[in-house]
């Protein structure tokens, strides 16, 4: 009998030891506030900085292709050299026009010499009878009255000659304006290269029969000594983009290699289906070892100016009507609902209606309903 008092005295002591272990406690943490400076991974994709399709701007028939996929070209360079034998006759035809128009213009001022030269007689004649016409009776009035009228003729007669001159003189303007258009026209039979670069595709050979509308251009030109790299950044990491930042990033083909690229351009707003803004960093690549089309790993900074709050990942609650946290009011539970943000670590930040140093529960559920009465430990930093 006495064994067993023993027992239940040994047992007694067990339990009194392991109830204080067992009984549930609140652990609160205080919310954090600090600036953020971390590192996110974004996935970057390679773009030519310069990129255009080469038409032909006229119709005609492929005589010569002087480039190929892969070659390396200069500005002004010749790429593709075009025939269109109808475009010489058309030349040859307002080059004609434009001789006729100045024979025609030639003849029309030798013509108006001739009657300003006749004018010129006829004021003199009238002249001197008008002068005679001072003596009575010395000539007849009516003679006077001739040689007045044949003066005037004359200078009617130059008038329209000077008329007909400048509309000459327009003529031959139009047709030579004609022959430099198709001289123009007959230049885009040899396609040069707008920019340095590298011929990227070739899409004709030789006898292809090419113009404006044609489905296919004639090569694609790219300029890749310099590479536009374009990330999507989520929009809240947008605040902390920083214009000329230099940025780090890898591509697959070169796995132990980091390159650099420079912030040089930021959309002006968000993409609506991915909610991400484009930002374009500028690559040097003058050896050519990156590509267009190659993806990269681009290790993104994100930088906020003002510090902002944070809390163990654990202290935020999700449930199909609101995101919430538990702070600690007067020893009870409140339920603050709050925006999930970036994670950092093993804290999260948060937006809502809290400040630095509340005190929020750890591990927090939503069966701790608002009211709540709370047992906390001693509070320790997350």
């Amino acid at each position: 009998m006495r064994k067993v008092r023993q027992l239940f005295s040994a047992l007694a002591i067990t339990l009194v030891v392991l109830a204080p272990a067992m009984a549930q406690t609140i652990e609160l943490v205080p919310v954090v506030k600090k600036a953020v400076s971390r590192t996110i991974d974004l996935p970057g994709e390679f773009q030519p900085f310069m990129n255009v399709a080469l038409y032909a701007r006229v119709a005609g028939y492929v005589e010569t292709v002087v480039v190929d996929r892969g070659s390396v070209v200069k500005q002004g360079d010749l790429l593709v050299v075009l025939s269109a034998p109808e475009m010489k006759a058309q030349v040859a035809a307002a080059e004609s026009k434009v001789q006729a128009a100045e024979a025609d213009r030639a003849q029309a001022e030798s013509k108006l010499a001739s009657l300003e030269a006749t004018m010129t007689s006829a004021q003199a004649t009238y002249g001197r009878l008008k002068t005679a016409s001072a003596t009575p009776g010395a000539i007849a009035g009516n003679e006077l009255d001739v040689a007045l009228q044949n003066v005037e003729a004359q200078r009617a007669g130059i008038q329209a000659q000077r008329s007909s001159i400048e509309a000459l003189k327009s003529k031959t303007i139009a047709a030579e304006a004609e022959v430099r258009a198709l001289q123009e026209m007959e230049g885009y039979l040899k396609v040069t290269a707008p920019f340095d670069g590298v011929i990227a595709e070739r899409d004709v050979h030789p006898g292809a029969l090419v113009g404006p509308s044609a489905s296919a251009p004639l090569l694609l030109l790219q300029q890749i000594a310099r590479l536009r790299l374009v990330v999507a950044v989520p929009e809240e990491n947008v605040g902390g983009i920083v214009r000329g930042a230099s940025v780090p990033f890898i591509v697959p083909a070169y796995p132990t290699r980091t390159f650099s690229g420079t912030v040089a351009r930021v959309a002006p707003g968000l993409d609506m289906k991915t909610r991400t803004m484009p930002v374009e960093l500028d690559v040097p690549n003058k050896d050519q070892t990156l590509g267009p089309g190659m993806y990269s790993t681009v290790h993104w900074p994100v930088r906020t100016s003002d510090p902002v709050l944070f809390v163990p990942k654990t202290a935020v609650v999700t449930t199909t009507e609101r995101t919430f946290v538990v702070r600690e009011r007067s020893g009870r539970a409140e339920w603050v609902d709050v925006q999930k943000g970036a994670a950092d670590g093993d804290l999260v930040r948060v937006i809502g209606s809290i400040q630095a140093g509340d005190l929020v529960v750890k591990r927090a559920t939503d069966e701790m309903r608002e009211g709540t009465d709370l047992k906390s430990i001693p509070t320790r930093a997350p």
